[in-house]
């Protein structure tokens, strides 16, 4: 168990990452996404982290009915802020104070409980002040309706204005071998306010678990496709990385998946990172990270492989990008 944040929030030391049973990475399999979740409860997962995005809204559908009966057991992180219509390819922000309510309402609906543990803005608004966003995500504190507040890809600045507001609990951006940006300034600002961090994505989109040789290793419809890290030159530049990865965790008998969580669960105990999967078989796999320990060397190491800016490509497609916060 880690503690996120000075509010009292206690979850797993790793979470797990609902948004592929839904969309986004190939195809989907209900059952055996509602099999994963079961067997992650099993296993001391306490944290399940969805959005009303992912689906978009199926998801949280499907997490609700995974904890029907078994809500005291679970703590439900979902967010709000990202906006989707028809069109595929379209993506907004929206941090306006009656959407943020209307949003969780939705949310509490979809998931069929009457209290959200941790509701993150999924990304800041640039046309709303984020005290706003904030003061009324502080309202639906006081409604009953949530329990904590989070923000996600944040930067530094927007964390200190919102954390002025109300205490923000956590902070959720991506972190991981392959992406160390949150060490520039975002993970200093948490530790100073006492926010804990979530760390998504650790094994890099999958292509820490050394499974992608490849573009056509991804499906026609993964969204990965259309991630420059992910094209094929960019690709070829990025698996030198896992070489040296492979090699270090078969060095100590581990995955490389392993490796790369074990070492984000070593950057620190107010550290939570939470992984993705919708199958059991790398459930299982990911969460024997939790024993995986490092020398100092072996940190060092991995320090020199993979120096902030390793990545080739950005992370996210280009219209994707313009709406994260630095």
């Amino acid at each position: 168990m880690r503690s996120l944040g000075t509010q009292g929030l206690r979850v797993g030391a790793i979470g797990l990452g609902c948004m592929g049973m839904s969309e986004f990475y190939g195809a989907t399999d209900e059952a055996e996404s509602l099999a994963t979740i079961d067997r992650a409860l099993e296993l001391g997962v306490t944290m399940l982290d969805t959005a009303d995005v992912y689906g978009p809204r199926t998801n949280e559908v499907l997490v609700g009915k995974a904890v029907k009966g078994r809500r005291d057991r679970v703590v439900i992180a979902t967010k709000f802020g990202i906006v989707r219509t028809s069109d595929p390819s379209y993506r907004a922000v929206n941090g306006r104070p009656e959407y943020v309510k209307a949003s969780c309402d939705g949310s509490l609906s979809r998931l069929g409980i009457d209290t959200i543990d941790l509701y993150y803005q999924h990304r800041v608004d640039r046309q709303t002040p984020i005290e706003e966003t904030v003061g009324a995500m502080a309202d639906l504190v006081k409604a009953g309706k949530i329990r904590y507040i989070g923000l996600s890809e944040a930067g530094a600045d927007t964390i200190r204005r919102a954390h002025a507001v109300h205490p923000i609990t956590a902070l959720q951006s991506e972190y991981s071998l392959w992406t160390r940006d949150p060490e520039d300034r975002v993970l200093a600002t948490c530790r100073e306010l006492g926010i804990g961090f979530v760390a998504y994505s650790p094994l890099g989109r999958g292509l820490l678990t050394g499974r992608i040789r490849k573009q056509s290793d991804l499906a026609p419809n993964d969204f990965r496709r259309g991630v420059s890290r992910f094209d094929e030159e960019n690709l070829q530049k990025n698996l030198a990385l896992i070489s040296h990865i492979e090699e270090l965790a078969a060095s100590k008998g581990v995955t490389p998946a392993q490796l790369a969580i074990a070492w984000v669960l070593s950057r620190g105990t107010d550290i939570v990172p939470i992984v993705g999967t919708k199958r059991r078989t790398y459930l299982e796999e990911n969460l024997k990270a939790l024993d995986v320990r490092f020398t100092p060397e072996e940190l060092h190491r991995l320090d020199e492989l993979a120096p902030r800016g390793v990545a080739s490509g950005d992370r996210y497609p280009q219209h994707s990008m313009q709406f994260i916060d630095m």
